[in-house]
């Protein structure tokens, strides 16, 4: 019998500030030197500090992205088209004034990686 997994509990807002520079700063680092479960956890710090729920829409996409190449490296192809098409719905349309992060390059970029074996996408900083 399919039993539904349990619902995720809603995200938590931090209450504390964040360094979001330092934090955007050193998921870049990690990401691009295919550390992705590092970068992973660098960009939900970002993501637990926004409010906004389309700002925090597509940093989601970003943690998403990462784990999907996590899962690439690991060879999990069941892990890698899940959270892969998950990242790239997440990543999908204009970029987000708010979202230091190129996500427009990136989307394009990771789909090629996902879905033709192409070199992992760069995470770059908006200037």
């Amino acid at each position: 019998m399919f039993r539904r997994p349990a619902k995720r509990p809603e995200r938590r807002v931090r209450s504390d500030p964040i360094d979001r520079a330092a934090c955007a700063g050193r998921a870049v680092e990690l990401f691009n030197h295919a550390k992705y479960w590092e970068a992973h956890e660098a960009l939900e710090q970002i993501w637990r500090s926004v409010a906004d729920e389309d700002e925090a829409k597509v940093l989601q996409g970003l943690i998403q992205a990462a784990a999907a190449l996590f899962h690439r490296e690991r060879g999990n192809s069941h892990g890698v088209r899940i959270v892969g098409e998950a990242a790239l719905d997440k990543l999908a349309g204009p970029q987000h004034p708010a979202v230091e992060f190129e996500t427009e390059r990136l989307r394009a970029d990771l789909a090629e990686a996902l879905h033709s074996g192409r070199p992992a996408p760069q995470l770059r900083l908006r200037h």
